[in-house]
């Protein structure tokens, strides 16, 4: 027993101090043989996953007639949900059969780069897609002038850089933490986590986690519902057949960002009160349905709701010559 609480902690002494070089993901617990049947189901979401929203990319890069902005901001948007999944289904296809459950430090940085930085690109990239919709409906005559392909371009360019910057300020106050502690509760690394284990914290690195909140997530929120609030105003003084139209093309933004908003309140609440008496089930998934979930719904209601692409994908998928 105590050469295996050894292995697990694994912490490096030198001199009088120690040093932590890896965490233990303590919420996978003991799965048993249920590892075999887990795996399959992640490993066979993880393809789906990959596979849907690269079929919506090939779509619209072989249809010219969707080589638009708002395609443009789509086929974005698929990518980032296939480097967010791959960002954390290996991880958990390899933890699958691991005893420890070990991550080392590098390896849990990278996963909380990862993590941060593709939310903040989605995040982001909705920002986009909500002004992409409001000039459109509410500046039909200009819209081919303020949305150009070269502009969406240099918009997406933006949303990378401005998430880096974010991230890159936000996790300079916890590369030099000392950790007093290597256990973390889920089944993957997550800042606030990381943060707790640390011997001391300074007001600064407390912050850090919120102002990255507030920087990539309240500031995108509140331009995206300044945005659909004046195009619900908008649809006030259109015909019937003009607002089915626009439902149909703002319903799955406004799904994805319902479900982003729900999984964002868990987070806050969950990083920052005692939700330990939530059964250990319950908040693991509340902890990763957002990553699990969210890369299926994206390829989903886009390839369900626009015509334009449903259109496209059955001409691609049934074309029979």
């Amino acid at each position: 027993m105590t050469h295996f609480v050894a292995r697990i902690v694994r912490i490096k002494k030198m001199e009088n101090s120690t040093e932590v070089v890896s965490f233990v993901l303590s919420a996978y617990g003991n799965i048993g043989n249920l590892k075999y049947l887990y795996f399959i189901i992640i490993l066979l979401w993880y393809i789906s996953v990959c596979v849907s929203n690269t079929i919506l990319i090939v779509v619209i890069y072989m249809d010219r007639g969707l080589h638009e902005p708002m395609y443009l901001l789509l086929c974005h948007l698929f990518l980032n949900e296939i480097s967010a999944s791959t960002s954390l289904h290996p991880h958990l296809l390899s933890q699958m059969f691991s005893d420890t459950h070990e991550v080392t430090l590098p390896w849990c940085f990278l996963q909380m780069f990862s993590f941060y930085i593709f939310g903040c690109v989605q995040f982001c990239n909705l920002t986009a897609m909500a002004y992409d919709r409001y000039v459109c409906i509410c500046y039909p005559l200009q819209y081919n002038v303020v949305m150009s392909n070269k502009r969406v371009g240099k918009i997406i360019l933006f949303v990378w850089i401005y998430s880096f910057t974010n991230y890159i300020v936000c996790i300079s106050f916890v590369i030099p933490l000392t950790f007093c502690g290597n256990v973390i509760d889920k089944v993957f690394c997550d800042q606030q986590s990381v943060i707790k284990l640390a011997c001391s914290v300074s007001p600064l690195t407390s912050i850090s986690d919120g102002f990255f909140g507030f920087m990539s997530f309240i500031i995108p929120f509140s331009l995206i519902s300044v945005s659909y609030t004046k195009i619900l105003w908008v649809c006030l003084f259109v015909s019937k057949g003009g607002k089915q139209k626009v439902i149909a093309t703002c319903t799955p933004q406004i799904v994805s960002l319902a479900n982003i908003f729900v999984y964002a309140i868990f987070h806050i609440v969950g990083s920052r009160l005692d939700v330990h008496y939530l059964p250990d089930k319950v908040r693991v998934i509340l902890s990763i349905y957002i990553h699990i979930l969210q890369p299926m719904i994206t390829p989903y209601m886009y390839g369900l709701y626009l015509p334009k692409i449903r259109q496209s994908c059955k001409r691609l998928l049934f074309k029979r010559n």
